[in-house]
């Protein structure tokens, strides 16, 4: 029994020393380690040892979990603003709309500008779904249909500052705020289509009658909303894109869905929903995936203001 909790022991220790030294300093995660040291070299008998370490941890878990997200901090400008939307009646005016003009993934300029929705106009939505590596990672982000032909594209991703990028690994702590971004199809789908290396986008239209798609849009505000007053803090496993995208279709959808690995593992993600009935089309899958890549298009249509329409073929 002892052996069993020195194992769970030496495992939390392991996730305490690298929260510290991630979000803390790694000087700190020394100091933890060797005061484990000297409490297991100087106390005894064994079990008093082992409580010791017990608190040690939990007074490293009551430490980060008390880290507290910000929306005040350098933000690359592309993430510098946080969206929100304002409900009069059926109108929507959202604020913080993305369409950002690209000469390279990281030479752009930022246009932040306020969209009115009708809700009645809202006919459907679209799910792009991004690989760049692994088979089981991937990116979604869900278009709302709406007027004559215009996509609004809501899309949940790590709100990064400036001189930082992505690590899987710092993604399990306390590292990166989540937002919900807004934007227009142009900047955020071309994004990943013409202007990052290695990413390939599929696009897929999803089974949603219009009020479902109006409560999955009205979800997203709500979340939108609730980000923009309190921030919250992203993790790879717990709080992500798709995680995020499973709890607003639940929401929406008045039901909760069946648990998935594919839901961690959301690079499935595409197939996880095609089996469930939630992407539209009869074709097998195989098939309808090879069809839902738009790249090439994609990038024919580049700066066409019908880049939407374009990256729809009929």
């Amino acid at each position: 029994m002892l052996v069993l909790v020195g194992i769970l022991l030496a495992a939390l220790t392991l996730w305490a020393a690298a929260a510290l030294a991630i979000d803390l300093h790694p000087s700190a995660s020394a100091a933890y380690l060797l005061l484990l040291v000297f409490l297991f070299w100087r106390l005894r008998p064994y079990p008093r040892a082992l409580a010791a370490g017990f608190a040690a941890f939990l007074l490293v878990l009551l430490w980060w979990i008390n880290l507290k997200p910000s929306n005040q901090r350098n933000w690359q400008p592309d993430v510098a603003r946080t969206a929100f939307a304002e409900r009069t009646g059926n109108i929507v005016t959202i604020h913080n709309v993305r369409n950002a003009d690209y000469r390279s993934e990281t030479d752009y300029d930022v246009r932040w500008e306020t969209r009115q929705i009708d809700l009645d106009t809202i006919h459907g939505a679209d799910i792009a779904i991004t690989w760049w590596g692994s088979p089981y990672i991937a990116h979604p982000i869900v278009s709302f249909h709406y007027g004559d032909g215009r996509y609004l594209a809501l899309s949940i991703e790590v709100r990064k500052e400036v001189g930082e990028g992505y690590s899987a690994v710092r993604g399990f702590f306390r590292q990166f705020e989540l937002m919900v971004l807004a934007a227009d199809e142009r900047d955020v789908i071309r994004l990943r289509t013409n202007y990052r290396q290695g990413e390939e986008v599929y696009l897929y239209h999803l089974n949603l009658t219009p009020e479902q798609a109006r409560s999955a849009f009205l979800s997203y505000l709500d979340r939108m909303n609730a980000m923009h007053r309190q921030p919250e803090w992203y993790n790879a496993l717990t709080t992500n894109c798709t995680t995020e995208i499973r709890t607003l279709a639940d929401a929406s959808l008045g039901r909760t869905s069946p648990w998935d690995w594919r839901i961690l593992a959301n690079g499935k993600l595409d197939e996880l929903l095609y089996e469930r009935g939630r992407i539209a089309g009869s074709l097998p899958f195989p098939e309808l995936k090879a069809r839902a890549h738009i790249n090439q298009i994609a990038r024919a249509a580049d700066q066409s203001p019908n880049f939407s329409a374009a990256i729809r073929p009929r």
